[in-house]
């Protein structure tokens, strides 16, 4: 059963970058497909980033190409999202995620969840 802790997050201004960290313990995340999920106030949870098991492939919502890249350290059992060129619509709660298949863009096929790290960009 492993534990994901989310850190990094903050106040920035539009265009500025931010990287959150996902810390992983109780098992290694060399076993899991890794992603990132953002919820802004009233509005649903959506898929931000994914990283298959192997750290071959990685996967990324259109409104984040080209801006945000996840990375993984398996040797520091940890999860990077690096942010760049920050927009306001980017403003949300931060989750990290672990899914027990090699690769996954869905929601429901992690099974386990950090509590969050608010990123906020103002404008």
């Amino acid at each position: 059963q492993v534990q994901l802790v989310e850190s990094g997050g903050g106040l920035v201004q539009a265009g500025d970058s931010l990287r959150v960290s996902c810390a992983a313990s109780g098992r290694t995340i060399s076993t899991y497909a890794m992603g990132w999920f953002r919820q802004a106030p009233g509005k649903e949870r959506e898929f931000v980033a994914s990283i298959s098991r192997s750290g071959s492939s990685t996967s990324y919502r259109d409104s984040v190409k080209g801006r945000f890249t996840i990375s993984r350290d398996n040797a520091r059992n940890t999860v990077y999202l690096e942010m760049n060129s920050l927009k306001p619509e980017d403003t949300a709660v931060y989750y990290c995620a672990a899914s027990s298949l090699a690769y996954s863009d869905y929601e429901r096929q992690y099974k386990f969840w950090g509590q969050g790290t608010q990123v906020t960009v103002s404008s």
